[in-house]
């Protein structure tokens, strides 16, 4: 690489745009949470107890490391099952199975914090999305996450 090139630098919000952007049929919706990030974040980023608070369709989450990854098992409200692999640090947080994917980032802003979310149910061995209702799902989660965490 030669050393004068510019090096990018994506903020976990703009990371997901350009990842959602890349899927087709992926919907990214967005919202600034009147919230400051460490605490928001705190509660996107505990998915075993916070993750079926907002995303609707989740139920019960376990974590577990397997061989330096996370994987999550989970079950959906209608009894499905699920395995994903889970990639989770500050303002990132990206969740994939064999049909389904999830995606939320966030990042400080002035007023509390910006909250991206993405995801749906995928089709197996090709970065697409199903359309129908993605972009509406993830406006609701967003909104289901403002609402928890305007609780105490």
């Amino acid at each position: 690489m030669t050393p004068n090139w510019p090096v990018p630098g994506l903020d976990p919000v703009r990371r997901l745009r350009v990842l959602a952007a890349g899927i087709s049929g992926a919907a990214l919706a967005e919202r600034v949470i009147p919230l400051p990030f460490d605490r928001l974040w705190g509660i996107v980023s505990d998915l075993e107890h916070e993750l079926g608070t907002f995303e609707v369709d989740m139920r019960d989450i376990t974590l577990r490391e397997v061989d330096g990854r996370l994987e999550a098992h989970a079950r959906g409200r209608l009894g499905f099952r699920a395995r994903f692999d889970v990639q989770l640090e500050p303002g990132w947080c990206w969740m994939q199975s064999r049909f389904l994917m999830i995606g939320i980032a966030a990042v400080p802003v002035p007023n509390g914090t910006l909250v991206a979310a993405t995801g749906g149910f995928r089709l197996p061995g090709r970065a697409a999305l199903f359309p129908i209702g993605v972009r509406r799902a993830n406006a609701h989660a967003l909104a289901r996450l403002a609402r928890r965490a305007a609780q105490p």
